[in-house]
């Protein structure tokens, strides 16, 4: 039997985050397409299955290899579906198997009975392994050109779904936008500023730093940076994407928005804190102005390529910026570690 590094946790365990050198070789019965592994991104959901908050191993298996957005290289394919060399990424979530109405039309973002997987995250193996296998179904191809920064893939699938849907809610009535608010700065956040540049907006972004490369990364797509509090903001956008999580500011951004415009929110809130708030005001402003508030999360392969697109018509330079650490698997685990000046780290394989 072969043998591959593999980057896994105990899950619900704290810090039970090991490198295990001797983890098996993927099997055929995980995809036809085996593919090795170039990088990984990380990102909090990581830190907080290593933090042992939540985290599912796959039936019968102790650990779990975490890592859900990958980059990897084709190594065989005997589908045809991807020739041997192509730049690839593994779809997170795979569909429950009732299925529930939405994961039986390959909506899995939108799963509805909660009894989908994801790989690195809950019942499938993940991506931080050097080789790992994918379903065609879930192999998404990447232009060449995306090599350095193709894990970037997942969170630009997220923001892609997010548009996605505001469009679909937009065409409720004649709706030509104009503006858009991003709060937070994170990959997400910045990801979603890229993709409202690209549909020609005015776009504005909100986060609460004043130094490192946020400033100068929102104002190189063209974008205005902010950083007061999003009620002393002189605007009345059309679209408010929220992704901070944070309470204040997701009640402060349902205010915000102009009339018939639409707040998505991408951001999770922790929970646990109460705040005085008007709630009144707000249900009078959003039903007297047509607004709509809505949640969005994870995404479905329709989402993957249309992210896939962006990434590749965006400056490459400026994606290049969204990774400010790049790891090598010989220090693996200061990947890991939050910093607090990151904003996309990468565990590299390939070095």
């Amino acid at each position: 039997m072969r043998f591959v590094r593999a980057v896994t946790v105990s899950p619900g365990v704290s810090d039970s985050l090991r490198l295990v050198e001797d983890w098996p070789e993927p099997a055929p019965e995980e995809g036809s397409i085996l593919v090795e592994a170039l990088a990984v991104g990380i990102c909090g959901t990581d830190q907080e299955i290593i933090a042992g908050h939540y985290g599912e191993p796959p039936p019968g298996q102790e650990r779990l290899v975490i890592g859900h957005e990958s980059l990897g290289r084709v190594l065989e394919d005997p589908t045809g579906t991807l020739q041997r060399g192509d730049l690839v990424a593994g779809v997170v979530r795979h569909p429950d198997p009732v299925p529930c109405p939405s994961c039986a039309v390959d909506e899995w973002d939108m799963c509805r009975n909660g009894r989908y997987t994801e790989h690195g995250i809950k019942g499938l193996p993940g991506f931080a392994r050097d080789r790992w296998r994918v379903q065609p179904k879930f192999a998404v191809g990447l232009d060449p050109v995306l090599a350095p920064v193709g894990m970037l893939l997942e969170p630009a699938s997220v923001v892609a779904k997010a548009w996605d849907h505001i469009e679909r809610i937009g065409a409720r009535t004649e709706w030509k936008p104009q503006s858009v608010l991003v709060t937070g700065a994170g990959p997400i956040g910045l990801l979603a500023a890229l993709l409202a540049t690209q549909r020609g907006l005015a776009v504005h972004v909100l986060d609460r730093n004043t130094t490192g490369p946020k400033p100068d990364l929102v104002r190189a797509l063209g974008a205005t940076y902010h950083t007061v509090p999003v009620n002393e903001l002189d605007l009345e956008p059309d679209v408010v994407v929220e992704c901070t999580g944070a309470p204040v500011v997701v009640l402060e951004a349902m205010c915000k928005v102009g009339p018939t415009g639409i707040v998505c929110l991408t951001g999770v809130s922790s929970g646990g804190r109460t705040i005085d708030f008007d709630a009144g005001a707000l249900n009078r402003a959003l039903v007297l102005e047509n607004n709509v508030v809505f949640g969005s999360v994870n995404a479905n392969r329709r989402h993957w390529e249309q992210a896939a697109v962006a990434l590749a018509r965006a400056d490459q330079t400026w994606l290049n910026s969204l990774i400010t650490r790049r790891v090598p698997m010989s220090d693996f685990a200061s990947a890991y570690e939050h910093t607090g000046q990151d904003i996309k780290v990468v565990l590299d394989f390939a070095s």
